[in-house]
């Protein structure tokens, strides 16, 4: 199988692109190498992703936003399903940033679902998010709960995506499956997302901020359980039977939690890096972020019933690995 995967200077992308490189399969990659972080650090996973890939790993910068350029890059190249991965991330860049959000993931999405009806590509898999959810009272978030209260931005562009895919599953009968992440970590993460700035900021004697004043939970997943639900998803495209689906369609849309299913404070993770940095953590106590909620915590029966998926890592053992790998990444 040749995949096309968005996103694969990611963080979830390059892992996702690795995994289907070492089973066999080719990887037509591409991302616009943006630099809301580090472009370095992207262009270093596309260096660990081409290594040992040959020929079977094809990359090619381009925004996918336009659909002009996405067609032309595309113009020539067959590609069996769709992996998309590729979007504007982060919470609180999107408060002042916002047309970022509308230009990678309404328009991108849509110009990714445009290319999937006209190529009748068989299957795409794409990313949600567990922001979604947004203030929730009721633990765990199930894929049938209701989500119409988003607290950001992101988050609405994430629900508006799967609204646009399930009317093209609809109107079209394309089979798509969305995935609702929940806290991704682990090497060649994200430095937005707080392992990472967490374990830069210990390391280095610098405070870390903790909003909420430490009360906050999160379902942190470790990126190997991340790729591993990703992955068979890819393999299981949603019938189209007219049957009801995880999360309700009885179009060919599903849409799964992929998290841990274990809902840690923060301050108990926040011992587990001061125990792998070997140092205390310079604290510091703020009021909740605008656009932040207080708690996520995925059920993931949906998922664990429908393609056997199983996360294995815990908080305990995919942190120290994080801050052993970013030790050496980072020369620290």
């Amino acid at each position: 199988m040749r995949y096309l995967v968005t996103g694969v200077a990611g963080f979830i992308g390059s892992a996702v692109a690795d995994s289907l490189l070492a089973r066999g399969d080719s990887v037509l990659g591409i991302d616009s190498l943006n630099d809301y972080y580090p472009v370095s650090l992207k262009t270093d996973r596309l260096a660990r992703v081409a290594q040992s890939a040959g020929d079977r790993f094809v990359f090619k910068q381009v925004d996918f936003s336009d659909h002009i350029a996405l067609a032309n890059a595309l113009h020539g190249e067959a590609f069996d399903a769709i992996v998309h991965l590729g979007a504007q991330p982060g919470v609180r860049y999107s408060i002042d940033h916002p047309r970022a959000y509308i230009a990678a993931n309404i328009a991108g999405h849509l110009n990714l679902l445009e290319i999937a009806r006209e190529r009748h590509i068989a299957h795409m898999v794409y990313a949600s998010s567990s922001s979604v959810y947004g203030g929730a009272k009721k633990v765990p978030f199930a894929v049938d709960d209701r989500v119409d209260h988003p607290m950001s931005l992101y988050a609405a562009t994430k629900k508006a995506d799967e609204l646009m895919s399930e009317t093209y599953a609809h109107l079209y009968r394309l089979r798509l499956t969305g995935l609702r992440f929940f806290t991704v970590y682990g090497p060649w993460g994200r430095p937005d997302m707080m392992v990472w700035s967490f374990t830069h900021r210990i390391l280095t004697g610098q405070p870390i901020p903790v909003f909420n004043h430490g009360e906050v939970w999160r379902d942190f997943t470790y990126i190997d359980d991340i790729v591993a639900g990703v992955v068979a998803a890819l393999d299981h495209p949603p019938a189209d039977d007219g049957a009801p689906k995880p999360g309700g369609s009885v179009a060919p849309h599903t849409i799964y939690n992929i998290g841990n299913h274990q809902c840690e404070k923060l301050t108990d993770v926040i011992a587990v890096l001061e125990k792998a940095c070997g140092r205390e953590a310079l604290v510091e106590m703020l009021p909740m972020q605008p656009g932040d909620v207080p708690r996520t915590f995925a059920d993931i029966s949906a998922i664990s019933r429908d393609l056997g998926y199983r996360p294995t890592t815990s908080v305990d053992v995919g942190v120290p690995r994080f801050v052993e790998w970013y030790r050496g990444y980072a020369g620290l």
